[in-house]
C-alpha cells in the first residue's frame, strides 16, 4: 500500500522526453508475481516515478498496469524512499502518450 503526497516537478530536468504529472492509482508485479499498489507521479514515453512503499531494487522486472492500457514492462531504475523511478522496455508511441496523459492528468 502507498501513501499518497504530492512532490513539487522538477524544474531542472534534462530528460530527453517530456515527463507530466499523473498523479494515478496503478497495480505493478514483479516476475515472482507479486504485486504492489502504486501511484504513478508523472509518466513519460520512456518511463514514469511512482510512489511504493515496498522496495524494489533497481534492475528489478515490472509489469506496470495503469487504467486502460495493457501491462507495460518496465524496469526499475532507482528508489528513494518511498519513490521509485522505471523505464519501459518498449517507449509509448506519442499518440498513446498524449491520450494516456490527457485521461489521467492530475
Amino acid at each position: 500500500m502507498c501513501r499518497y503526497t504530492s512532490l513539487p516537478s522538477s524544474h531542472d530536468d534534462s530528460r530527453a522526453t517530456t515527463r507530466r504529472s499523473v498523479g494515478v492509482e496503478a497495480k505493478a508485479r514483479d516476475r515472482n508475481g507479486s504485486r504492489y499498489k502504486v501511484r504513478v507521479v508523472d509518466l513519460s514515453r520512456t518511463g514514469f516515478k511512482a510512489e511504493c512503499v515496498h522496495t524494489l531494487r533497481a534492475g528489478t522486472m515490472i509489469w506496470l498496469s495503469l487504467p486502460g492500457l495493457q501491462s507495460l514492462e518496465a524496469e526499475v531504475a532507482w528508489q528513494r524512499g518511498e519513490f521509485i523511478g522505471a523505464a519501459f522496455h518498449q517507449p509509448l508511441h506519442q499518440a498513446v502518450f498524449d491520450h494516456v496523459t490527457r485521461m489521467l492528468a492530475a
